[in-house]
Order: C-alpha cells, then structure tokens, then sequence
C-alpha cells in the first residue's frame, strides 16, 4: 500500500493546496472524516470547518473551508471549498466581531430579517473561532 496520495484543497477564487500527503482530516455532514491511502472512492459534504493536512513525516497544516465537498478517488483527494483559507490566516478578532453581529441579528425581534441567513453566518463565525482556538491549542498556547 502506498504511504501518501495526491490531494487539491480548492476555492472559488483560486487553488489553496495541491501535494503529496499521507493523511487529510475534515469534517463532513456526519462528523469527522480521515482519509489515508487506499481510502474507498467517497463523495461528501463539508461542513464550515477545519481541514487538517498531514505531510509524510507528521508535519501539519491546517486550513479553514466555510463548506464546500470532498471528493476522494483511488490516487486523489479533492476538497472543492466555497471558500478556503489557511488557518494561520483567520482574523480572531474579525471572526469574533461577525459572530457578535449575527447574534444581535438573530436577538433583534424588530428589524426585518433573513434568518436563514443570520444563522449562517453565525456558524461560519464559530467555526472560524472553533479553528483559531483548535490551532492555538495544539501550539500549547490555549
């Protein structure tokens, strides 16, 4: 069997990632997924999120996704993002004051309101602060 496969982590705007890796770890509509080599062909959803990308030899990055799906083929793994970032790239501070701002959307019962998207908006901020706070507990700085 082999040690690492081909994967692509891809936006709407642009190309994000493409290497050799030996493991991709993401979260899926039914929970956490992780894919090694060998992995059965598999087609999911994503949910906004944390993908973790391990490298031959255990070196990690980590990328945030706000949804988007994964596709995994015998030699490739793609994850099409409706938008990607690395996660060393996320903004605490704006991603908090988003989350700020769809709670007080979602609170104000007078002003007219899409809360569909509210509610959207304020789980792609906490999943933004989910991997902030996941990137800083592993650096043992949480």
């Amino acid at each position: 069997m082999t040690k690492s496969f081909k994967c692509e982590i891809v936006s709407a705007e642009e190309g994000i990632f493409s290497g050799e890796i030996e493991r991709v770890i993401a979260t899926g509509r039914m929970g956490e997924l992780g894919i090694l080599p060998g992995h059965a062909p598999l087609l999911t959803e994503l949910k906004p999120g944390p993908v973790r990308v391990i490298h031959d030899g255990g070196q990690e990055e980590n990328y945030y996704v706000s949804g988007g799906f994964l596709e995994v083929q015998p030699d490739v793994v793609t994850i099409l993002a409706d938008a990607a970032t690395r996660a060393h790239d996320l903004d605490e501070a704006a991603a908090e004051e988003a989350r700020q701002q769809a709670l007080k959307s979602l609170n104000d019962k007078s002003a007219e309101l899409d809360y569909t998207r509210a509610s959207a908006e304020l789980a792609e901020a906490a999943a933004q602060l989910r991997t902030i706070q996941q990137l800083r507990k592993k650096a043992g700085k949480g």
